[in-house]
Parts: structure tokens; C-alpha cells; sequence
């Protein structure tokens, strides 16, 4: 009895074939007004009801002498189907009493029908709550519309009202299927196609953290639109995304810096000067990619007479480090002040420090850059395991195992990591640590000769 015809659930009912003459007409069609399946349910029960009524009807008037008249009575009663009013107590209790016989055509009058509220899509969700919301951030705004557009591939645009479990577990098995280097090449794939390609070739896949993000980001818009009573429940919330194979990043080894180091750069969206600046700088720092590209020429400064990069907030493009602990100074190391770091406060142009980034549609500066490094690192065979964010783990790795006489908590302001230890000691600790105390701890960073050998700027 259901179809489904854009969002919209219909009734549809057979005629039966002595009937057809007599009512001149093969099917009935009814729209049932709604998109939720188990109110279209009710409504098409209520007029199944009707339309048996009227069937009989039809059966018994066949008999009788006057059943031209007759007929004409029941003809336009299946007419005015249509105009049934159900009432709203179905939505509840789905009983309704069958309604009397329909009047006589010479006493219906149409009524003008009220506008139809159009459904909020899925797009449009996005764009009123997420896009649009002056308080959220650039990351929320970029991870968000990167969720969503995944789903808009997969599935099409729908109403929130009408996406349920079913709907958020299939995208959940899709993005698990999905190869780890998708959005990081140009293709012309459908995400079933490119979901085929790494089964054929045995690619690896998204990792669980990576599906995880993206089921959280529609949750958390979820979230905002059950609060205001768009949707009944959010179909986001408690999916596991174990897949049995997840990478864990680790430290670069020396043999692998010398193969990144010696390795030469395709890319026609980033200069390799470029390129070379930023990963000296991550090598040397622990900084964060989008970090380090976010610099701007004012957030290179002297701080107690030492070369400091400052990590903080730019009001002017919404930009935020990644947490409050992460907004800190970092002293340059003297191996970047001797590749001639300094020098380009002075003589890049623009308001940034590092030349020859592009920021993308979403607000992000630098995100080409991650690209490429990707597919410089999978060219070479670097494994899984080592990304850009690998030098974080060696700087990490580095100063903990270091001889020096290095505070724990140094090291985490250093990185912008949360104090290992929570109390209120450390944490009023963490605002008076010196300068001086920052450069100790980022001089105890070294690395072979081999390492940067190829690494001028």
C-alpha cells in the first residue's frame, strides 16, 4: 500500500477488476502528507479501511435499479480521498473510526489548500548550524562539511526526519571500506567505486579514529537539532568502530629521515623551499602542522632576548590552536636560526611567516601541503605508521630519553600538551616557567648529520 515519492509516503490501492468499468478507474493514489514511515502506516490503514467500504458499496449498488446515480455518488467519493481529513489522534493511538458516506458532489466545496512546509535537509542542516554558527570554530566548520559531503556522495540529500539507524550504519560500514588516501588525490570515483578499488587492491582502509570523526561530527549536529525538536533521536550515537587493523603512528628512525630528506619533491601546489622550511621547523619544534602554517610574521618574536615562535589565537581569521594548553611559546632551535628561519619575517610577503601556502575554501592553510606530503611519503614506502605528525612523536620521544636536566612539565608546555599531573602546584607551575627553561629543553633536540643533510632552505 506504501510508496514513497520524493520524501513523501503515498497510498496506493488496486481496484478490483469487476469494479474498473463501473468506478472508471484502474488505481487509487493518495498522498499520505508525511515522511515518517510509521505515521504514513496509520494513514494508509485508515484509508484502507475506506477504500473497502466504498468496494462494497460499489459490489451491492451494481444490483440496484437506480445504480447510474449511484455510482456517480461513489466515483466522486473516491475523488475526494484525497481531501480526507485524519485526524491527529491516528498519530497517537493509530485507531480512527471509519468516517460516514461520503456527501453528494453537489455539496463538496474545495477548500484552498494551506502551503506545504518543505522539509530541512540534510544540507540545510548543515549550513543553518554548523556553517552559518558565528561560534563555531574553522576545524568544526571544515571536519563538519567534510562529514556531510561524504554522506550527500553516498546517499543523496534527505530530510534529518527521515534519517535513521539504518541510514547511519550504512554510512559507517561505507567509510570503513573507504581507502585511507581518499581526498588526498583528485578522482573521479563514486565512493562505491572507490570503496571497490581498495578491495580489489587490497589498499588500507579508513582507521576507526578516522570513521569515528566523521560519525561524531553528524552527531554532534544531531545533537543540535533534537535539541530543538527537528529529529526524535540521534542515530549517531553508540556505533563501534573497532576494525581489527589500526595504525599506530610512532617516531621517525634516522634511516627514514635520510630517505624523506634525500627524496625529491613532485609537487606543483606547494614549492619544495616551501616544503623543506615547514618540516625543519616540525623536526626542531614539535609543532603541529597547521601550527606551523598558521605562524604569522608577528608570531616570530624575541622573548627575554631568545627567538620564540608564539602559538595563539588570530581573531582576524577565526584561527585557534588546538586547545588552551596548546597556546604557548616555542624558542627557535639554533638549527633553524643557522638554516636562516629569522630571515623570513623579512622577507616574505604577506602577513605570514611561511611562504607559498594557499588557504582552501574550508579556511585552512596548508591542507595541500598535507596532501602532498602524504603522497611523497607513500611514493618513497614509508610505512603506515610514520605521517607528518610523526615528528611530534620524535620531539616527544627525544626529550624524554634525553640526559639533560629536563622537567617533565617543561616538556609538556613546550608541546602545548595538558600537565601530566593536575594539581594546582603544576598547574600554576606551568605559567611561570622561564624562557630560559624552554630553550634548554628545545637544545636537547637532535638528530643525526644525515638526517637534514639535503634539508637547505
Amino acid at each position: 500500500m506504501l510508496r514513497v515519492r520524493g520524501t513523501t509516503y503515498h497510498f496506493r490501492r488496486i481496484v478490483p477488476p469487476a469494479l474498473r468499468t463501473a468506478l472508471n478507474r484502474r488505481e487509487i493514489w493518495v498522498s499520505l502528507k508525511t515522511g515518517y514511515q510509521n505515521e504514513a502506516r496509520k494513514r494508509a490503514s485508515l484509508l484502507h479501511a475506506r477504500t473497502t467500504e466504498l468496494f462494497m458499496q460499489a459490489h451491492s449498488v451494481l444490483a440496484e435499479p437506480d445504480a447510474l446515480s449511484r455510482l456517480e455518488e461513489l466515483r466522486v467519493a473516491l475523488r475526494d480521498l484525497q481531501s480526507v481529513n485524519l485526524p491527529s489522534s491516528a498519530q497517537e493511538t493509530g485507531s480512527v473510526t471509519v468516517p460516514a458516506p461520503m456527501p453528494k458532489p453537489r455539496t463538496v466545496k474545495k477548500t484552498a489548500k494551506a502551503p506545504k512546509a518543505q522539509p530541512l535537509m540534510l544540507s540545510g542542516a548543515l549550513k543553518r548550524f554548523v556553517l552559518d554558527n558565528p561560534h563555531a570554530s574553522a576545524d568544526t566548520k571544515k571536519a563538519t562539511q567534510r562529514a556531510v559531503d561524504l554522506f550527500l556522495q553516498a546517499f543523496g540529500d534527505a530530510p534529518v526526519s527521515i534519517i535513521g539507524g539504518e541510514k547511519a550504519g550504512a554510512f559507517r560500514d561505507l567509510l570503513f571500506s573507504l581507502p585511507a588516501s581518499l581526498g588526498k588525490r583528485k578522482s573521479s570515483l563514486t565512493l562505491e567505486e572507490e570503496a571497490q578499488r581498495a578491495r580489489e587492491e587490497s589498499l588500507p582502509t579508513l582507521s576507526g579514529k578516522s570513521v569515528k570523526n566523521h560519525m561524531m561530527r553528524l552527531s554532534a549536529l544531531w545533537n543540535q537539532l533534537h535539541q530543538r525538536e527537528l529529529v526524535t533521536r540521534n542515530p549517531w550515537t553508540g556505533w563501534n568502530f573497532e576494525n581489527g587493523h589500526k595504525t599506530i603512528r610512532r617516531s621517525w628512525a634516522a634511516r627514514e629521515l635520510a630517505l624523506l630528506a634525500s627524496a625529491s619533491w613532485h609537487s606543483t601546489s606547494v614549492p619544495e623551499q616551501t616544503f623543506r622550511l615547514v618540516t625543519l621547523i616540525a623536526a626542531y619544534t614539535g609543532m603541529r602542522l597547521g601550527e606551523i602554517c598558521a605562524l604569522r610574521k608577528e608570531d616570530l618574536q624575541n622573548v627575554d632576548g631568545i627567538p620564540c615562535f608564539m602559538v595563539r589565537p588570530h581573531s582576524d581569521d577565526g584561527w585557534t590552536p588546538k586547545t588552551d594548553a596548546s597556546t604557548r611559546i616555542v624558542p627557535a632551535h639554533s638549527k633553524l636560526i643557522e638554516a636562516g628561519v629569522l630571515a623570513f619575517k623579512d622577507t616574505t610577503d604577506g602577513p605570514y611567516l611561511i611562504p607559498g601556502l594557499e588557504t582552501s575554501k574550508q579556511g585552512v592553510r596548508g591542507a595541500a601541503l598535507g596532501r602532498a606530503f602524504s603522497l611523497l611519503k607513500t611514493r618513497i614506502g614509508l610505512p603506515a605508521e610514520i605521517t607528518f605528525h610523526s615528528f611530534r612523536h620524535t620531539v616527544s620521544t627525544q626529550l624524554r630519553n634525553a640526559d639533560a636536566n629536563i622537567r617533565e612539565v617543561w616538556i609538556d608546555r613546550l608541546l602545548g600538551h595538558e600537565a601530566t599531573h593536575k594539581s594546582q602546584g603544576t598547574t600554576t607551575y606551568l605559567t611561570g616557567i622561564s624562557t630560559a627553561n624552554l630553550l634548554q629543553t628545545i637544545e636537547a633536540i637532535s638528530y643525526p648529520e644525515t638526517a637534514f643533510a639535503n634539508m637547505t632552505i
